[in-house]
């Protein structure tokens, strides 16, 4: 698809406030900009300081302890380095214009260096590639045209299972790769939906696949590697509730597996199976939360989990054995990720990202229970002491959970200091992704800059149909109810005009992915209640979203957003799409869009701008034509941010 004149106009009316005279269509390197004015140089010196925040994640511990790999941006993209010690210097090790999605050194030793995946233009069409740790150019192991992820090293470490569409562009199939032939892939399995490789057992003889229905519902498989034969496991009773997998492991023995799952209950739970006498045994009865997942060490005597209480992470530790369990002491409020255990079982590495902290490494050194810091990540120059920790309320909506007793959607809340402001803030309302996923109090550079520099509230609700709140909840704007969520957002305007120190008057409203398309219902169904919505990728329309999102995906949403070759689910689509209803959006916005986003294609954003184009609107249009699903390069991130801040300044000004 060419760049053309439809593509360049974009996303609904600017009021007055926002009537400065709008440049033409502006190149800008690979952005398109329309109708946005001139960033002012009081804005970008605002802005700039937290534009150079940093941020690191673990990828994988070095199988001789020599450190470990991480993840991490000194220039425009994130790359892979290597730290030696806790504390230690960050040595570069990857060095491409596009980001690399994630790393792991090969457990076999013979072999020097790691695995990595990347894409070009955020088109998701990731492939594999082989580095040598003392250097040298990166070797292709992939098809270099579909999807492949998901690498999974054996235990023996001189293979490793992944996942690709070469086969039709629709279905995941599995193949392995062994390194000492070269790297040649080998089809194991031919399947048709979304499948991944899972652990292998101790022996390497078998293999756990899984696939991925929906957010409730998955299926496991075990796979003999030298016969082919596929044995389900546990698949429920005709008539059951389906279950959701998230993790699975293979105990030391080979005999059981260790299992995270939500069968028979509302949220995810640690279970052991015995798979000689199919007996289960639930490890954590008394969490009333999601066992997010869990890793094991190499040896398989020790698990560490982690448990979304709410949105705030615990850290537990296990022993395989004795089934014994403690939670972690120590661990500031946050969200913690890539859970791993070092080569030699002493140390348990983690990431965490907190209100005030941008995300960084440490390990728990697991026979004295210290934890070290691996990395220490730049703010910028910023003063961490004035970053704003958000509350956690819970606001009634329209509904009752049950009889009589009204339904609370949890959010969270960044409150500017009343002092400073002097008068009832503005609102931004945040909406996030999926929609099966969870706002949680990490870090955000962009909410610190509204709240401080603006003077903004941003509030951050996990409306109907988010996770970590139990299946029950998580279905609630399925199908025909998609609308009910868009309620939750009413209901929250409602809380927000009883709050004395908020402005009812000045809310904006703003979403990624299907947030985006939650701003856009937003701005049909609350257009006089909000004073403008940013929608970032979002869907306009859920009938050409489905048509023209790429052919892997596309039973997936099929599954959240209903099917549309149904004619009943068809028209109810066709009546709730935003882009249907451009004569009631009346507020200024701001379209941000990937022109090679995979998901939600760029047609969704061009029809959404010409529709309210033809009505007379000039909005606010941001298309970089190097991205897709969200904004990666800095440079388009300081660009998208600067841009995101002058809107709410013009749309919030009294």
């Amino acid at each position: 698809m060419r760049f053309g004149h439809s593509i360049v106009v974009a996303a609904v009316a600017l009021a007055a406030a926002v009537s400065a005279p709008a440049a033409e269509r502006i190149v800008r390197g690979e952005l398109r900009l329309q109708n946005i004015p001139v960033i002012p140089a009081e804005v970008s010196e605002r802005t700039s300081r937290y534009e150079h925040v940093r941020s690191a994640s673990l990828l994988s511990w070095h199988p001789k302890g020599e450190g470990m790999l991480i993840a991490t941006r000194f220039a425009e993209t994130t790359q892979v380095h290597r730290v030696a010690r806790p504390g230690g210097a960050r040595k570069q090790i990857t060095f491409f214009d596009e980001p690399v999605a994630s790393a792991s050194y090969a457990p076999d030793t013979r072999f020097d260096g790691f695995l990595f995946a990347r894409d070009a233009g955020g088109g998701e069409f990731h492939q594999i590639y082989w580095q040598e740790t003392g250097g040298g150019p990166a070797r292709l192991l992939t098809d270099g045209k579909s999807v492949n992820r998901s690498a999974r090293w054996s235990n023996a470490g001189d293979r490793f299972a992944y996942v690709s569409t070469r086969r039709n562009g629709r279905d995941f199939d599995l193949y392995v790769a062994d390194l000492a032939s070269g790297g040649e892939s080998r089809l194991l399995l031919e399947r048709q939906g979304s499948w991944s490789p899972g652990d292998w057992s101790p022996d390497d003889r078998r293999l756990i696949v899984s696939r991925y229905v929906s957010v409730t519902e998955s299926q496991i498989e075990i796979l003999d590697l030298e016969t082919g034969e596929l044995v389900p496991f546990n698949r429920p009773a005709e008539g059951a509730d389906s279950i959701a997998y998230r993790s699975i492991a293979w105990a030391a023995d080979g005999r059981g597996l260790f299992v995270v799952s939500d069968e028979g209950g509302e949220f995810h739970g640690l279970r052991h199976w015995d798979l000689d006498t199919g007996r289960q045994v639930v490890l954590t009865p008394d969490i009333p939360w999601d066992v997010e997942g869990f890793t094991m060490s190499r040896d398989r005597s020790r698990l560490a989990f982690v448990v979304n209480e709410g949105g705030r992470s615990a850290l537990y530790l296990m022993d395989a054995s004795t089934r014994e369990m403690r939670a972690v002491d120590g661990i500031p409020l946050g969200v913690i990720g890539s859970l791993s255990f070092s080569y030699d079982g002493e140390r348990l590495g983690f990431s965490i990202s907190t209100p005030r902290t941008s995300g960084d490494v440490y390990a728990l050194v697991l026979a004295s229970g210290e934890i070290e810091r691996w990395t220490e990540s730049e703010i910028g120059g910023l003063d961490a002491s004035t970053f704003v920790e958000p509350e956690l309320v819970a606001y009634p909506t329209f509904d009752d959970e049950r009889p009589g007793v009204r339904r609370k959607i949890p959010a969270w809340v960044y409150r500017p200091d009343a002092r400073a402001r002097g008068s009832r803030a503005p609102v931004l309302i945040s909406i996030h992704g999926g929609p099966e996923s969870q706002s949680r109090p990490s870090f955000s550079s962009a909410y610190q800059l509204y709240v401080l520099e603006l003077g903004m509230a941003v509030i951050v609700p996990n409306v109907r149909g988010s996770t970590g709140y139990g299946k029950t909840y998580v279905g609630l704007d399925n199908g025909f109810l998609r609308e009910d969520s868009v309620r939750d957002i009413g209901a929250l305007l409602d809380w927000i005009a009883q709050q004395p120190d908020l402005d009812p008057e000045r809310v904006v409203v703003m979403g990624g992915s299907y947030g985006g398309y939650m701003t856009l219902a937003s701005m049909v169904h609350y257009a006089d209640r909000l004073a403008g919505g940013i929608d970032i990728v979002g869907i306009s329309n859920f009938l050409t979203f489905l048509a023209n999102t790429q052919d892997y995906r596309r039973d997936l949403r099929r599954v959240e957003y209903g099917d549309e070759r149904d004619p009943e689910m068809r028209a109810f689509l066709e009546r709730i799409s935003p882009a249907n209803h451009v004569e009631r959006m009346t507020k200024p916005m701001l379209i941000v869009q990937g022109y090679n986003d995979p998901r939600v294609p760029v047609s969704e954003s061009e029809q959404m701008v010409e529709a309210l184009q033809a009505r007379g609107a000039e909005p606010w249009y941001l298309l970089a034509m190097n991205e897709g699903h969200g904004f990666r390069r800095k440079e388009n991130v300081d660009a998208m941010r600067d841009i995101v801040y002058l809107f709410l300044q013009r749309v919030t000004a009294r």
